[in-house]
């Protein structure tokens, strides 16, 4: 079978072998080494998120599981199943399953976001009442205890108390014919008791031998004396036994009673473990989890840009349409991807480092031809590609950097080394036929089975052969001897009237068409590539034929990549390049594999001129790509700087943000804080002068309070800080000049017209003071900006100086406080009655300095009256109307000299 021998070519058995060894559980290990692919994507999905969720709990503390205590019974259950009898191992072996898959699932339901595992765990039943049975009935040495039941603990008190009697009888003939045996010791023949008695002298102990020496020196005599008790112990020991049966035949019921729950505890117990076996594999690999790649909605396979006008052409004389596909919805990626073996040998073989590969193919490709020299690891890319399919089919994770991205293949085919035999007449090409055939044969089946279900998938077309299969069938015998100089011919689509199957499968393809004539041999490759491009999703395929080359040029779905080639070492460099095709460099590998070099320079006169100057062209390409991607590689690194630059920069404006946001709360808190306190001092204030006789004295004292407390909590009356010291240079200091970019060392002082010598080096100069300035940034002060601040400074002392003398005689109406011995009420009385005790009012409240009187609005009348007295009094400095919310027209407020 053609899958069979895919997963041999692509060494997959040695693969679980290596994942065997990850595994906790014999179960584990039968599993990894026999480990299935799934034939749906479904199921890869379940196995997929069981290995997630197994390399989750690996990587938490404390989370891994533990599968001690778990062990193979699976034949002993069946033997239990089928009424036999079970050993005390095996019982016991049943016993400690059955715990150790309870740890496991109290394991499992105590992690959060294991929603599979759980899933799995909730199957589990482990009966404690049967684990409690045997482990009851069974002691640690696998043996039936004596409670298991009283009549066998009453037989083995028998059998101790016969077996002392017997040893006490033996003893004394020991020590009474210590001259007629061989040693003083009892030993046991046959199931009963002997003691070893002198050859010569077996008269001297009359009994039954049962056995003798090698030498015949010594026989093993029975004395006549034990012999009704060595029977009676036989028979206690035949009840022994039948009682030990017994309780086993009673386990094992009970055992064969629930085997089917039996049965899916080891099949959950065993996915588990291959669960983990995966999770610990991915991890020892570096590898990351892959993602599925779906197919997107079909439409119109894109035109060739050589074969348009041809088409246009036909179009014309007759109604056509194109192929209907389905591409995929993203292109396959696999970066850095790594050949699982290979690092493996690495590892633990000491071998050579594993140089990763890159594969980014575009969703429309269908084919990828790979070229290049020889020993130049094109095969070795094969079998990546197909074991990291495989890996990720099986819900493995692969080895390549993140994302990981490809197609849920349902067929992986690979033909890929020589299947020449003597023994069944096959050649190289016969044997590489007879394996594509068999790949074709899969295709073919697998085509005929969807397409029943893809109908819908085709557009009607009036006039179109329907002859899809059998042309391609027939491509080879129809073609023609090619020249050296082939011609592709165009491909031929396949009837769109015909129902077209979605295909799934990769095929991989190593030295297509090798083996032959090159002429017949690329022509070949060409019709069967083209075949694939049709029925594969992916196909890979390496080759030597130049003709093979041009195939990305006339069809999209082609892609060329190639193995490069160092021309200066002369080795290949194990990596993939994409886009150029590749040269074989036989010649240069013959040579440095040793072959005479006469030959290889008689061999280079026969290569043809044009393909010398091919292979400069693609010498060319391949450095020009060099290049490209060192440039890629130093921008890529300075992108990185400069991301962390940006990040580095965000981080401290984001701190400093936060550290001017926590400022100004501070300082809101602050000032909240002072505004409060004022208002405290200045309500205790009014409480003193409110309270007793108030005296002159007294509100000078609150209006000496009222400015400390200004002084105290308003920032306009704070004091400024004192300026810092500037900066002046002396002889032996080391300062910058900024104009020549250099650090210079003071060797004398500032003259009078603000000059310094400095010496930078062996230099020597003179600069002036605002040239220069200190090593940590500071400017010097020169007599101008001395004399400009000092300008400064007087102006703004001149200006308080004036501000302070048009103030100095206005009264502060902020200290005027309003009591009951500066308040007057006039309401009601006439105006002459008013001015009596308006005058007897000012003349008290001298003190104060303030007098509120209350006139009430009513007319008016009385109001006008108390101002025209207020105007000539000699006493009154000033009056006006209270504010609003002291009486507004109702009260005037006279201010006294």
């Amino acid at each position: 079978m053609i899958q069979s021998e895919t997963l041999e070519l692509l060494e997959w058995p040695r693969l679980c072998q290596h994942l065997a060894t990850f595994a906790a559980t014999k179960l584990g290990v039968a599993a990894a080494l026999d480990l299935e692919i799934p034939a749906t994507q479904a199921q890869t999905a379940e196995l997929l998120a069981q290995t997630q969720e197994a390399y989750q709990l690996e990587s938490r503390a404390g989370g891994a599981l533990s599968f001690e205590g778990i062990q193979d019974i699976g034949t002993s259950l069946q033997r239990a199943e089928l009424q036999g009898l079970l050993s005390g191992e095996e019982l016991l072996a049943i016993a400690t399953t059955l715990a150790g898959a309870r740890q496991l699932r109290r394991i499992i339901d105590s992690q959060p976001d294991v929603p599979t595992l759980k899933e799995l765990a909730a199957q589990l039943r482990t009966y404690p009442e049967l684990e409690q049975e045997i482990h009851r009935c069974i002691d640690d040495r696998a043996q039936v205890a004596d409670r298991a039941t009283p009549k066998l603990a009453g037989i083995r008190v028998q059998m101790r108390q016969l077996r002392d009697r017997i040893y006490q009888i033996l003893q004394g003939i020991l020590q009474r014919q210590s001259n007629a045996v061989q040693e003083q010791l009892i030993t046991q023949r046959s199931g009963r008791f002997v003691i070893p008695v002198k050859a010569p002298q077996k008269d001297a102990i009359p009994g039954i031998v049962h056995d003798s020496s090698a030498s015949g020196a010594t026989l093993y005599v029975e004395p006549h004396s034990t012999v009704n008790l060595n029977n009676q112990m036989r028979q206690l020991l035949r009840q022994e036994q039948a009682e030990e049966e017994a309780v086993r035949r009673a386990l094992t019921e009970q055992v064969a009673a629930v085997k089917p729950d039996l049965d899916r505890l080891v099949v959950v117990v065993t996915t588990l473990d291959l669960a983990v076996a995966k999770a610990r594999y991915s991890f020892w690999l570096q590898a990351n989890p892959p993602k599925f790649i779906e197919l997107g909605e079909p439409e119109l396979a894109p035109k060739n840009p050589e074969t348009e006008d041809e088409e246009k052409e036909d179009e014309e004389n007759s109604e056509n349409s194109q192929l209907l596909i389905r591409n995929l919805r993203s292109q396959i990626t696999l970066r850095q991807l790594r050949h699982p073996l290979l690092v493996w040998q690495q590892q633990h073989e000491q071998g050579f480092p594993v140089v990763p590969v890159d594969l980014t193919i575009g969703p429309h490709i269908r084919v990828v031809a790979i070229t290049g020299p020889n020993t130049g690891g094109k095969t070795v890319t094969l079998k990546t590609l197909g074991l990291a399919a495989l890996m990720a089919k099986a819900g493995m994770f692969v080895a390549a950097r993140e994302p990981v991205e490809l197609p849920w293949f349902d067929n992986i085919l690979a033909d890929i080394g020589d299947e020449q035999s003597l023994q069944q007449s096959l050649s190289t090409f016969s044997g590489h036929i007879r394996r594509i055939s068999r790949i074709l044969e899969v295709l073919h089946n697998k085509s005929q089975a969807e397409g029943e279900e893809n109908s819908n998938l085709t557009i009607t077309n009036s006039q179109q052969q329907d002859e899809e299969v059998t042309d391609t069938q027939n491509t080879v015998s129809a073609l023609p001897i090619l020249k050296p100089k082939l011609q592709i011919p165009k491909p031929q689509l396949p009837n769109i009237n015909s129902q077209l199957p979605i295909p799934k499968s990769l095929v991989l393809l190593d030295e297509v068409g090798a083996g032959t004539d090159p002429s017949e041999g690329s022509a070949l490759a060409i019709a069967l590539l083209k075949y694939l491009a049709q029925h594969s999703l992916l196909t890979v395929a390496t080759t030597h034929f130049g003709e093979l080359k041009a195939l990305k040029y006339q069809d999209s779905r082609f892609e060329n990549a190639s193995v490069e080639f160092d021309d200066n070492s002369m080795q290949p460099t194990y990596r993939l390049l994409w886009g150029i095709p590749g040269r074989s460099n036989a010649l240069t590998i013959a040579k440095r594999l040793g072959l005479l070099a006469s030959i290889v320079e008689e061999a280079q006169t026969y290569v043809g001129g044009a393909s010398q100057d091919v292979n400069q062209v693609i010498a060319g390409l391949e450095a020009q790509r060099r290049k490209q991607e060192t440039k890629a590689r130093e921008a890529t690194q300075l992108l990185h700087q400069t991301e962390k630059l940006h990040r580095e920069v965000s981080q401290k404006a984001a701190a400093l943000q936060e550290r001017e946001r926590e400022l100004k709360i501070a300082q809101e808190v602050a000032v909240n804080e002072a505004i409060g306190s004022a208002k405290s001092e200045i309500a205790q204030i009014i409480r003193r002068l409110q309270s007793g006789n108030q005296t002159a004295q007294n509100a000078q004292q609150a209006t000496d309070t009222l400015n400390q407390i200004s002084e105290k909590h308003l920032p306009s009356r704070q004091q400024p800080a004192k300026p810092k010291p500037s900066f002046m240079p002396k002889v032996g200091d080391r300062i910058r000049i900024p104009s020549l970019g250099q650090t210079a060392e003071v060797l004398s002082g500032p003259d009078a017209n603000e000059e310094l010598s400095v010496r930078f080096g062996i230099m020597k100069m003179t600069v002036k003071l605002g040239e220069i300035e200190s090593l940590d940034g500071q400017k010097p002060e020169t007599k101008a900006q001395l004399a400009k601040a000092a300008a400064q400074a007087q102006a703004l002392a001149t200006a308080k100086a004036k501000q302070a003398a048009s103030e100095a005689p206005k009264p502060n109406p902020e200290i005027a406080i309003r009591t009951a011995n500066n308040s007057i009420d006039l309401r009601g009385a006439r105006v002459s009655d008013a001015e009596i005790e308006i005058d007897r009012a000012l003349s008290k409240a001298v003190e104060y300095g303030v007098l509120w009187i209350i006139h009430g609005k009513g007319t008016g009348q009385l109001r006008r009256g108390v101002h025209e007295f207020l105007a000539d009094h000699p006493q009154v400095s000033r009056f006006e109307i209270a504010s609003q919310k002291e009486g507004g027209a109702g009260v005037t407020v006279v201010y006294l000299k």
